[in-house]
């Protein structure tokens, strides 16, 4: 009866759906396209934003790891293992056979919570590995004195080729310099 009226009530909805004439973007304005801009965020939003995409991200993987193993230690309890045909109706999924017992409803509704609570840890180390990451970013910077200077090196040849001045060092005559010592003549 119940699902005669969710049926229902979806078909409904469906058929009415272009009646309503509900437009996906507003008429107004450009028709360009806006990007998403995240740097109005506080960082806590971000950790959590992040936190959120690894947890629900890892729970489909954390939930075929540990059915897995509810099958391979329900297949040990029942009967060690066993390979032959009654035995194989506790294996784990790549090796079950038809008439295979189902884990029961406390099993499934246990493996769910222990799946949720192993995404939820992945998620955590994530969270604590980034953070320290971060920490230690941010001290690398601010231990660099103020208006520290910033060299980015530039290959010889390069700067050769462009016919800018020698950076060796080395002035008109062949002698280095800065150094005093003797060059080329």
């Amino acid at each position: 009866m119940m699902k005669n009226i969710c049926f229902a009530v979806i078909f409904s909805f469906l058929l009415l759906a272009p009646v309503f004439q509900v437009t996906a973007q507003s008429s107004s304005g450009s028709s360009s396209s806006q990007t998403f801009d995240t740097t109005n965020f506080p960082q806590w939003a971000k950790d959590m934003r992040r936190w959120d995409i690894i947890a629900f991200g890892s729970f489909p993987f954390a939930l075929f790891t540990v059915t897995f193993f509810t099958d391979l230690a329900r297949w040990n309890n029942a009967n060690n293992m066993n390979f032959t045909d009654e035995g194989l109706r506790y294996a784990p999924w790549p090796l079950k056979t038809t008439g295979a017992v189902e884990m029961t409803k406390e099993e499934y509704e246990r493996t769910l919570l222990i799946a949720a609570g192993l995404s939820a840890v992945i998620a955590f180390t994530d969270l604590i590995i980034v953070k320290i990451k971060q920490s230690r970013e941010r001290r690398r910077i601010e231990s660099k004195p103020s208006g520290s200077v910033i060299i980015n090196r530039i290959p010889y040849e390069a700067i050769h080729e462009e016919g800018s001045e020698d950076p060796g060092g080395t002035n008109d005559t062949g002698k280095i310099s800065d150094i005093g010592e003797p060059g080329l003549e």
